[in-house]
């Protein structure tokens, strides 16, 4: 049998240390920051760590990711220590969850250099650049975030939506805002985690 210890380093590999330590802070600072619910604290590594990380399984190699609403840095930050071949822009409009993404990034990378992330102070809209892939956790519905999203995506990138068991009921309910942007856009579930995955249309 696997253990956990196994698959966690499969999945951080020599990041794993970092990743703990980024757990840490999200269980400590995080909370007592009001980035994440006190009852968030027992299933960080799982839930939060884990979940994130796994979201590299629909990018590829070197890619340009924007992770939108990033928050407590959910799922941008895991994402860049799982896969430091890609590089990660955090775009976050609120002043305090700004200096904590920072704080932990100046921390994490004392020991990982080579794990590349921009933290950007403000809005979808305000972002002048498209990147591979835009990711999004728990920011809005489908309707809306494909608005935001949409301008941000490089020819023959995506979207790449964290989303629970309501994933298919949004994509219908979005299907006028998916047309005008040109996405189309599938369910897909790997390892327990559920994405929207929206792409352009062909011309």
């Amino acid at each position: 049998m696997v253990s956990r210890e196994t698959s966690d380093q499969d999945l951080f590999g020599p990041a794993l240390q970092a990743a703990q330590r980024y757990a840490e802070l999200l269980a400590t600072q995080g909370i007592v920051r009001g980035l994440l619910g006190p009852r968030e604290a027992d299933r960080i590594w799982d839930r939060h760590m884990v979940n994130s990380a796994l979201v590299g399984h629909w990018i590829g190699e070197g890619s340009s990711v924007v992770d939108l609403g990033s928050g407590a840095g959910l799922p941008g930050i895991p994402l860049a220590l799982a896969r430091p071949d890609v590089s990660v822009t955090l775009v976050e409009p609120l002043q305090r969850r700004v200096i904590f993404l920072q704080e932990v990034l100046a921390e994490l990378a004392v020991t990982n250099p080579q794990v590349k992330v921009e933290v950007i102070r403000g809005r979808a809209e305000q972002v002048n650049r498209t990147f591979n892939v835009v990711t999004a956790r728990a920011l809005a519905p489908l309707e809306r975030l494909v608005g935001w999203a949409a301008p941000l995506i490089a020819p023959g990138g995506m979207l790449v939506a964290l989303k629970g068991s309501s994933a298919q009921q949004e994509i219908d309910q979005a299907q006028a805002q998916l047309a005008k942007a040109g996405l189309s856009a599938s369910v897909d579930v790997f390892q327990g985690v559920t994405v929207v995955l929206a792409q352009r249309i062909s011309d």
